[in-house]
């Protein structure tokens, strides 16, 4: 089986960025040759994604017009968030209503997504066919160009997910998963920290451990330090 659908995450207000995004949204700065939300639509069109969801929220017209000017060669279906922002996973719940019971990637375009984790991808594909589980795209955090990040996870040596003080990993901003884990949401608006706690506690979210240098664009110093790497797509 192959994944044909995906979501990016767009809605977000990209306050840490300072005045990064007074004009902007944090989706559309520019590292090296392309901006963050390019970059994350070239990565999933190289895997063969068929059918995107990309949410807007702030200076959600920006975004709309870059992905309408682009005439990209899928199927982009825009997420409309103007009047409330939902959070990731009231987000991820909303936007994609149209998937159905169909397993779909969600990528957050913070990270600086390229062909470097197109075979990570795979190896998290197999791993959630494999196991039916939410499958997310961890590394380890001495990996991280920003040392900041204090980690948000644990993975054991079966790939199941946990948290507690000590957290090794980092979340990458990529994971797979269909619909049915948000069953019991009653609620519109919620973080998927939420969901991913329930998932933990009923042993059905699993990781993959990443092996690429991580680049997530956090804060507007980090962003300064980045554009000075001249980082290839």
């Amino acid at each position: 089986m192959k994944i044909k659908k995906a979501m990016i995450l767009c809605a977000g207000l990209g306050t840490r960025m300072e005045s990064l995004t007074s004009k902007i949204p944090k989706p559309l700065l520019r590292i090296g040759n392309s901006s963050l939300l390019e970059k994350a639509i070239n990565f999933l069109i190289n895997y063969e994604i068929e059918e995107l969801v990309i949410n807007t929220h702030y200076l959600a017209a920006q975004i709309e017009n870059f992905v309408m000017s682009k005439k990209y060669n899928i199927k982009i279906i825009l997420s409309n968030e103007r009047k409330e922002l939902l959070d990731t996973g009231g987000g991820i719940l909303f936007g994609t209503k149209d998937f159905k019971k169909d397993p779909f990637i969600v990528l957050n375009p913070d990270t600086l997504w390229s062909s470097k984790y197109i075979n990570e991808l795979r190896l998290l594909e197999k791993m959630y066919f494999d196991t039916k589980k939410t499958s997310l795209l961890l590394v380890d955090k001495n990996m991280s160009h920003d040392k900041s990040f204090k980690g948000d996870f644990q993975l054991n040596e079966k790939n199941y997910v946990s948290r507690d003080e000590k957290n090794k990993y980092i979340y990458t901003g990529l994971q797979i998963l269909d619909r049915s884990i948000f069953i019991n949401q009653k609620k519109e608006k919620f973080s998927m920290n939420e969901i991913w706690n329930n998932l933990i506690i009923s042993k059905n979210l699993v990781g993959l451990k990443s092996n690429q240098k991580f680049y997530h664009l956090n804060t507007k110093t980090v962003y300064n330090e980045l554009i000075k790497l001249e980082l290839t797509d």
